[in-house]
């Protein structure tokens, strides 16, 4: 199942501009989350693009698809494909973590168009998409939702409590997404809390559990379109990724979790991402 060539062409263009975008953003606003945004476009891309039923001229639509950014730091890439999307200017991005700006440095719905929950304590975005998940089938709306969880978050026993939830209310409109790129705030995730199995511990918990290339733009859509197939239990995505991605210096380094780069860090950077346009 893949993408046709012509709209792959055009994911993969766009995937690079939102990373040369997101890296002259962050360098000029001297802020945020470069590490844990850049691993996020081709899924970000995917969902955007080609799968969720959105519509920039009306934010709140009823059956439109949620997506929650558990991982809620990354929320200048979010910004980056809403922005392309059509939900509020691209020049809006200047704007990030301004005083009274829309874009905070983690997702608010409260003025942001297509932000459907605000995120940040990491633990809190699970469960609140299934909450969404539960509503959406009560009201018997053709809605999915997306949540997408990072690597550190599933720390928390919150996420845990939420797997189990979701599988006894059988919340098969909900897949989750892990950006599985071994990386968190202050190390790798083997330093800081080593968590096995993965995959076996998803599919304990009774969730129906899909690996993917989670910067292979068709990896990603083949995984989402299988997830949309399964009834009775909840699915989750693991995303192999890389933190940090296209940018060499950044890559697989958790020093990049949350800093800018610098004048010189900029230029190589941004050298970098445009050799792959």
């Amino acid at each position: 199942m893949k993408l046709p060539a012509e709209e792959k062409a055009r994911l993969e263009q766009l995937c690079s501009q939102f990373r040369i975008d997101l890296i002259e953003t962050l360098h000029a606003r001297q802020t945020g989350h470069p590490g844990g945004s850049l691993s996020l476009c081709e899924i970000l891309s995917v969902l955007y693009f080609e799968e969720m039923n959105v519509d920039p001229a009306d934010p709140k639509m009823a059956d439109r698809d949620r997506l929650v950014l558990c991982k809620g730091h990354a929320a200048p890439i979010l910004y980056r494909v809403l922005a392309e999307k059509g939900f509020f200017p691209v020049e809006e991005m200047a704007t990030l973590r301004c005083f009274e700006t829309r874009l905070q440095g983690h997702p608010c719905p409260l003025e942001t168009p297509g932000v459907d929950a605000a995120t940040g304590p990491l633990g809190i975005g699970l469960s609140a998409a299934l909450g969404m998940s539960m509503a959406l089938k009560l009201d018997n709306s053709p809605a999915r939702v997306y949540a997408i969880l990072g690597d550190g978050e599933i720390n928390e026993g919150t996420v845990w409590e939420a797997l189990m939830a979701a599988v006894k209310f059988k919340a098969d409109n909900l897949c989750a997404i892990l950006d599985w790129n071994g990386v968190q705030l202050d190390g790798t995730t083997e330093e800081v809390m080593p968590m096995g199995d993965i995959p076996a511990k998803f599919k304990a918990f009774g969730w129906n559990t899909i690996e993917c290339d989670g910067h292979d733009l068709d990896s990603v859509y083949e995984a989402v379109q299988t997830a949309k197939t399964v009834k009775g239990v909840p699915t989750i995505i693991l995303a192999h990724t890389v933190k940090g991605k296209g940018v060499s210096f950044m890559e697989d380094q958790a020093s990049w979790h949350g800093s800018a780069p610098n004048d010189e860090q900029y230029a190589q950077a941004v050298a970098e991402l445009k050799a792959t346009i």
